[in-house]
């Protein structure tokens, strides 16, 4: 069977590979939103180029939410079919990506792959067991939604009041999942983070106050677990290195991980508690070049 005409959205500021990766496999009916800031990001030119089903849209500067929920907001106005893919522009997409996205949605409903996130400098590489704890497992676990790649209807969730809330808040896939029920499929997708240990670092404070605000009972509840474990390892710290290399040799195996990392189960662990005070003293943080004050759910500030 045919999948219906669809929206695929990408927020971006400039052509990469992926965006050449998904305009070769829309249908003849489908559409590319390439989402952009400005008029002056280095894609708006580069779009011109391209097919008339590849569309720039020109999001604007963010008031009171992330400039990625902006884009998002943006790119679901200016969508024209009732099928909606979100993607992101950091990682590749095989040939059949959409196609395997549009037979999923026929068996499952909305449905979800999951990021697999590999670190680029010193910082990200110790801290890829819990990328794939939170980031990998945690999605696939809570049946949540990654943006970088999830495909829905627009009968699927209450989209005006989705939006409303989008364009004041920080995080666009973790409001999303309180909003659509999906599937998350064990599929994952490569996708290279940090470069510094700055970015790292800010990467960490978004991502703890993501998941702070958006369940603040579980990121208390894996806080005071994590905490036990890593006090409680210190008194055995061998044992725990084997151990926790061996329990995450499994982890990373389940979603077909191949990467090394596994073996810095024991250190990420420890480095997580003064990380995550670190994260939750900090009142700023920077993503995207902007610089984000986020008090709660729906209060945010944003500043260049």
């Amino acid at each position: 069977m045919d999948a219906p005409p669809t929206s695929v959205l990408l927020p971006t500021t400039r052509w990469t590979p992926a965006c050449e990766e998904v305009a070769t496999q829309l249908g003849p009916e489908d559409e590319l939103l390439v989402v952009c800031d400005t008029e002056t990001d280095p894609v708006a030119e580069r779009v011109a180029d391209e097919p008339d089903r590849v569309r720039l849209v020109v999001a604007g500067e963010p008031e009171g939410c992330s400039g990625k929920a902006n884009a998002v907001a943006a790119g679901m106005e200016a969508a024209r079919h009732d099928r909606v893919a979100w993607t992101d522009d950091d990682f590749h997409h095989p040939p059949d990506w959409l196609d395997g996205l549009q037979a999923d949605y026929e068996r499952h409903g909305p449905v979800s792959e999951l990021p697999a996130f590999v670190g680029r400098d010193p910082l990200s590489v110790l801290l890829e067991p819990l990328y794939v704890l939170g980031g990998t497992a945690g999605v696939y676990a809570g049946d949540k939604v990654w943006a970088g790649a999830v495909l829905f209807e627009r009968g699927d969730l209450d989209v005006d009041a989705f939006l409303a809330d989008l364009r004041r808040t920080v995080s666009d896939d973790g409001l999303l999942s309180e909003h659509l029920d999906a599937t998350a499929l064990r599929r994952t997708r490569r996708v290279a983070v940090g470069g510094s240990i700055r970015e790292s670092l800010e990467r960490h404070v978004r991502f703890s106050k993501i998941a702070y605000i958006h369940d603040p009972r579980g990121m208390v509840a894996s806080s005071v677990v994590t905490a036990g474990l890593a006090a409680a390892s210190l008194l055995a710290p061998l044992y725990a290195f084997v151990v926790a290399a061996l329990l995450f040799s499994g982890l990373y195996a389940a979603f077909g991980n191949r990467r090394w990392t596994a073996v810095l189960a024991y250190p990420a662990m420890l480095a997580s508690l003064p990380l995550l005070v670190y994260a939750h003293a900090r009142r700023t943080f920077v993503w995207g070049g902007r610089r984000y004050r986020w008090r709660s759910k729906f209060d945010v500030e944003v500043s260049s």
